[in-house]
């Protein structure tokens, strides 16, 4: 018998839909994985679009005439969180939190619940993982016990929406979304339909009621977040965890604010009282000890936040050459490696190559090329670079340093952290007392070997 019209065939890893069966998806390249809607669950999916339609039908008007709402931002009493927002949480918005497990996102949200939480703003916190038992010994241990804070381990969305409507709930938190199923679709919670129906009635509810809602999100094997695409174009933010669960810094990164700059991070720090704002990070991504070969000092900027990193180099003979990075884009890598053997004459073809930026910190700039090049050079040639001295500059295809930016806020930086001596290619306004080196060309950087 021939197929409807009306049937619908969606991939469970991207939400890719199409009108008949596919053997690999065509947007994520995923094998096997389409699977047939049924009747009730394209019908909800009208149901979406209409309403989607609906909310945005209203006449079109000159700009001119449009009146800018003013935002209204809350205080989560988290100095990191809040600068990754933007100034604070912004009233009626839906945030997706994602990272890999044990980064930190329940201990740091559930923390933020009760900063949250107050008489006239009560907050909510919904589990569909753990026990009210299990998340009661967490907040015990974090200092995060507050009479405002209201606990729920449910996993159906209509019983949680009843409760969200029940009380003059002000911020919600959803841990996790993947955990969540609707009545409205037969499909298993996590599924793509699912996380699209649960994420649309809570962006209705956000906007609607002006509850400020977080949703904590699993991350896969590739390090998106799971389930439909679409997930993270309907939330207001999306914020990633990132770091090493076994190390104690974590860096919440901004990839969407629709009410801010995505450009600022978050450090936070874990500790016996949980995941809390770093106070003092700016000598944790570089050390003090005696000056070893494979070591560059430079400043890197994060947002508005200049950050001293230590950048570590390993180069050895091999018969089969590796190239690694762990903290910097290997193709530049590959590009300086290059540019080392043509200009310097440095032939590492027949050595293993190693570049680590300490600290957990991912370095998307080109402002610490010249670092990475001295590093390099430095373990070559097994001569130590001197610890009072950055190095900052980007490194063009024919070897010229070029300038970067923000160099005056770097320079303070490194005059804060005691430095003496800046390798640079041009001169701040304010040198703050350190002596700056200037260097035009990457052979300059034999002269500090």
């Amino acid at each position: 018998m021939a197929k409807s019209k009306s049937t619908l065939f969606e991939c469970q890893h991207c939400g890719n839909q199409q009108s008949r069966w596919l053997g690999k998806c065509p947007d994520c390249g995923a094998w096997d994985s389409f699977v047939e809607l049924k009747a009730e669950q394209i019908k909800t999916l009208k149901e979406i679009e209409k309403l989607e339609q609906k909310k945005g039908a209203s006449g079109a008007k000159a700009i001119d005439e449009i009146q800018i709402e003013d935002v209204v931002r809350i205080d989560t009493k988290d100095a990191e969180l809040n600068l990754v927002l933007g100034g604070g949480l912004v009233e009626g918005s839906l945030v997706l939190i994602g990272g890999s497990p044990g980064i930190g996102k329940s201990t740091l949200l559930l923390k933020i619940a009760a900063n949250l939480a107050s008489p006239n703003s009560p907050a909510l916190y919904v589990s569909g993982e753990e026990s009210a038992s299990q998340i009661k010994m967490r907040a015990d241990r974090l200092g995060a016990i507050n009479k405002n804070l209201f606990l729920l381990t449910e996993i159906n969305l209509n019983t949680i929406l009843d409760e969200i409507s029940s009380k003059n709930y002000k911020s919600v938190i959803i841990d996790s979304i993947q955990t969540l199923y609707s009545d409205k679709i037969s499909s298993a919670p996590g599924s793509v339909t699912q996380v699209r129906e649960i994420t649309f009635e809570l962006m209705r509810l956000a906007k609607e009621r002006g509850i400020s809602i977080f949703i904590i999100g699993h991350i896969t094997k590739e390090g998106s977040i799971a389930g439909p695409r679409i997930l993270e174009h309907m939330v207001d933010v999306v914020l990633y965890f990132e770091g090493d669960a076994s190390k104690e810094l974590r860096i919440l990164r901004g990839f969407k604010n629709r009410f801010g700059s995505t450009s600022e991070v978050g450090i936070f720090e874990m500790s016996e009282k949980g995941l809390i704002s770093a106070k003092d990070v700016a000598s944790k991504f570089f050390t003090r000890t005696k000056p070893a070969s494979g070591s560059a000092i430079t400043v890197t900027m994060e947002g508005s936040r200049a950050l001293v990193v230590e950048i570590q180099a390993l180069v050895c003979e091999s018969s089969y050459p590796k190239r690694s990075a762990t903290g910097y884009d290997k193709n530049r890598l590959d590009m300086l490696l290059a540019l080392l053997d043509r200009k310097l004459e440095i032939g590492l073809g027949g050595y293993d190559v190693f570049v680590n930026v300490i600290g957990g910190v991912k370095i998307s700039e080109t402002a610490c090329d010249l670092a990475v090049v001295a590093a390099i050079v430095s373990s070559f040639k097994n001569r130590p670079l001197s610890k009072e001295s950055a190095f900052i500059g980007e490194v063009s295809l024919n070897g010229e340093i070029r300038e970067i930016f923000n160099l005056d806020a770097r320079i303070k930086e490194a005059s804060l952290q005691k430095f003496k001596n800046i390798i640079s290619p041009m001169k701040p306004q304010n040198s703050l007392g350190l002596k700056i080196f200037h260097a035009t060309e990457i052979s300059q950087i034999l002269d500090w070997m």
